[in-house]
């Protein structure tokens, strides 16, 4: 199994705020400054006036209140990004269908792929191509209405295919030679689930797929 890189946890305690959390803090801080350094500066026989000292304490609780706000937002968003991840954590171990051309080849598993097209074809062509865009293998697939396939690797020369990950083109024409649209899925075991930029990903052999392209799961 080829395993799906992991992206690497950053430390919170060693990471400068960012966003609207980090300006919200920059706000905050700089708001206390100037206030203290009014009052330090402040003329003794013309100080501050009270109205104007009250306003100042209710921007400075605003501006408290939204540090505070802003954190617990952060906080909901972490813990529903973790749960998402152990929910689709159950999906380990079980069959998964996607709307994607693209399927992974392992040493112990095939590639495999599912389509449909939209009408009756007279010829169908497939073609099978590596990450760079090869044609590495040219199978023979069922003149019909849908069909499936399960390539194992085999290449021409005898040696089989590196695992990894590997799409599927199908060129169906019917009987006066115009072209055949196709719906056109990959299936695989899901193997392991990462979190990829805030984007679920499964892990299928050689192959990894997000899980919004999910549109099937069979024990």
């Amino acid at each position: 199994m080829t395993a799906i890189s992991k992206p690497t946890e950053a430390s919170t305690a060693a990471t400068p705020p960012t966003g609207l959390f980090g300006k919200a803090g920059g706000d905050f801080d700089l708001f206390l400054k100037l206030l203290t350094t009014q009052m330090q500066n402040q003329d003794p026989l013309d100080p501050m006036d009270t109205a104007q000292y009250t306003q100042q304490l209710v921007q400075y609780s605003q501006v408290e209140q939204s540090i505070q706000q802003t954190g617990v937002l952060r906080n909901m968003l972490d813990k529903m990004s973790g749960d998402d991840l152990t929910s689709a954590g159950q999906l380990i171990g079980k069959t998964a269908e996607f709307d994607s051309s693209i399927a992974g080849l392992s040493a112990t598993t095939p590639a495999e792929w599912r389509w449909t097209f939209a009408g009756k074809p007279s010829t169908v062509e497939a073609e099978i191509l590596d990450s760079s865009g090869k044609v590495v293998a040219t199978p023979k697939v069922p003149v019909d209405g849908s069909g499936t396939l399960q390539w194992d690797g085999l290449l021409a020369s005898g040696v089989r295919a590196p695992e990894g990950a590997y799409s599927l083109k199908l060129i169906a024409k019917t009987t006066d030679g115009s072209e055949l649209a196709s719906t056109l899925t990959s299936i695989g075991k899901v193997q392991e689930v990462v979190s990829r930029g805030g984007e679920l990903w499964a892990g299928l052999g050689g192959a990894a797929l997000p899980l919004v392209k999910l549109t099937r799961i069979a024990a």
